[in-house]
């Protein structure tokens, strides 16, 4: 009775984990939409609101959890600090790629950016921690690099903008895992720490009339407080989510949103999608295929968890 119990408890709790990581990837997914509407406006301030307005629900979740106790020891630790301004510098250039990106008709590139990411983030583990890669991992990763080699020959550049958000999001992934608290009081220390300048500038452009919060319509007033809860709210669903799900759920659940954001590029936002952008687009899918079989067989891997977009 006591097992049976055991297992219709943990069912429960995997069920609400998976309901609430779903929640955190379809937000994300929707996330365009959001970033389009905000395109009007200055890139820096949206940046500054989108972190501002983060903060007072991210300190509202920790006090309903009753984690407050690990986020005022971090508070009190220096190196917990210089961690946590790294990571926080690393996401917020991640934060500003991304919706200049979108701003710019550039979706698919983001798409394309966090679809490598956990490829790179494979990459990252074996060149600095010296994680053994396996057959079908190198296979994935030699794929996504000729995908990536494909879309520069036929553009003549590299496509930088996924290559800039895959590499600033593994390495915020890399550090973020150097700071000894749990994800939703990490995310609060790096808002806060970010508040500062954001809320700095933020008062500098009302001061100067250059801003778009007090001297421009209601509705860019609603848009820019909500850029807080649009950045805040997913990954905090993510956060509790994760915690009840094994890693190779995460690890599949985590293609749902860049899989949106293509769908969303292409079909509603219009974006430019030929031959060449769909050889290496099915080069990525295929490599992303191998990347999840290596897990279901349980291959030593460590896929970069999606947190802030």
């Amino acid at each position: 009775m006591a097992t049976d119990a055991m297992m219709l408890d943990a069912d429960s709790k995997a069920r609400r984990g998976f309901l609430l990581a779903l929640g955190a990837y379809l937000l994300w997914g929707l996330l365009p939409f959001y970033m389009k509407a905000v395109a009007h406006l200055p890139l820096a301030e949206v940046i500054a609101h989108r972190i501002v307005w983060s903060v007072p629900i991210a300190a509202a979740v920790l006090i309903w959890a009753g984690r407050t106790a690990d986020f005022k020891a971090a508070l009190r630790s220096p190196r917990t600090i210089s961690m946590a301004a790294l990571t926080a510098a690393l996401i917020s250039i991640n934060w500003g790629i991304y919706v200049w990106a979108i701003s710019v008709d550039r979706t698919v590139e983001t798409a394309l950016g966090y679809y490598i990411n956990p490829l790179v983030s494979v990459v990252v583990g074996a060149l600095v921690l010296g994680e053994r890669l396996g057959r079908l991992q190198i296979a994935a990763v030699v794929l996504a690099a000729i995908a990536v080699a494909v879309l520069t020959v036929e553009a003549g550049k590299l496509p930088w903008v996924s290559l800039a958000l895959a590499f600033s999001f593994a390495a915020y992934g890399f550090f973020r895992k150097t700071l000894p608290i749990g994800p939703s009081q990490g995310f609060l220390l790096e808002v806060m720490l970010l508040s500062i300048p954001a809320l700095t500038y933020i008062i500098f452009l009302i001061a100067t009339g250059q801003d778009h919060f007090v001297s421009s319509t209601s509705t860019d007033t609603a848009l820019l407080i909500g850029c807080g809860p649009v950045t805040s709210v997913p990954l905090l669903l993510f956060a509790f989510g994760a915690k009840l799900l094994r890693l190779s759920t995460i690890g599949i659940m985590q293609y749902i949103a860049p899989t949106m954001v293509f769908v969303i590029a292409v079909l509603i936002f219009d974006e430019p999608f030929g031959g060449i952008d769909a050889v290496a687009f099915g080069l990525i899918w295929v490599a992303l295929a191998i990347y999840s079989w290596s897990m279901f067989r349980g291959r030593e891997i460590r896929p970069a968890r999606p947190e802030i977009r």
